[in-house]
C-alpha cells in the first residue's frame, strides 16, 4: 500500500502548476534511496550526467524522482541544471548500435546503447561504483541498462550487482 501512495505521490508531483517539470543533471554518480536522508536504504545509483524531472525549484535538501522504474529520493546538493560539460574524443565501433567517447580527464569511456542512452563502458575500479549493474569476467564493472549483450566483449557476466 505505502508503495502505491507513494508512487501516486510521485506522479502527482511529476508536474507543477504549469505542467512544466524542470529538468536537471546529476553531476556524480548518486544513490536513489527510499527516504529523504543517508540514513535510508539505497535502490539504485544513477550515473553521472543522467536527466532527472523535478516539479519545482526548491531549496528543498532532498527530491523525489523516477529512475529506471524505481521510485526514491535524491539530494538535490548533487543536481544542476546545466548538463556535466565534457571534452569528448569520438571513436566509431564496428557496430549498428554504439558510438564510443571517451572523457579527456578521467580516461572513462561511454557508449550510446540500443535505447539511445548514454552508459558507461565496461571499466576497472578497486571496489563497486554507484551504478555499477555487473561484474565481468575480466575485472571491469559494467553499467549496462540491458541484460543482453552485457559484458560480452569482457568474458561475460561474473556477477549481477
Amino acid at each position: 500500500m505505502s508503495r502505491f501512495l507513494l508512487c501516486l505521490s510521485v506522479l502527482l508531483t511529476m508536474f507543477n502548476i504549469n505542467g512544466v517539470a524542470h529538468v536537471r543533471y546529476v553531476t556524480t554518480n548518486l544513490n536513489l534511496r527510499f527516504g529523504p536522508g543517508t540514513e535510508y536504504e539505497v535502490i539504485t545509483s544513477l550515473p553521472k550526467g543522467t536527466p532527472v524531472s523535478i516539479d519545482e525549484d526548491c531549496d528543498c535538501k532532498w527530491v523525489l524522482v523516477e529512475y529506471g522504474g524505481n521510485i526514491g529520493y535524491i539530494s538535490t546538493k548533487y543536481l544542476s541544471s546545466n548538463p556535466p560539460h565534457q571534452e569528448v574524443k569520438r571513436e566509431t565501433r564496428i557496430s549498428t548500435y554504439n558510438t564510443y567517447a571517451t572523457t579527456h580527464n578521467t580516461g572513462v569511456r561511454y557508449y550510446t546503447n540500443v535505447d539511445g542512452y548514454r552508459v558507461q563502458s565496461p571499466t576497472y575500479y578497486d571496489s563497486t561504483p554507484a551504478g555499477a549493474t555487473a561484474l565481468c569476467r575480466d575485472g571491469t564493472y559494467s553499467f549496462s541498462r540491458n541484460r543482453r549483450g552485457t559484458c560480452s566483449h569482457h568474458g561475460g557476466v561474473a556477477r549481477w550487482l
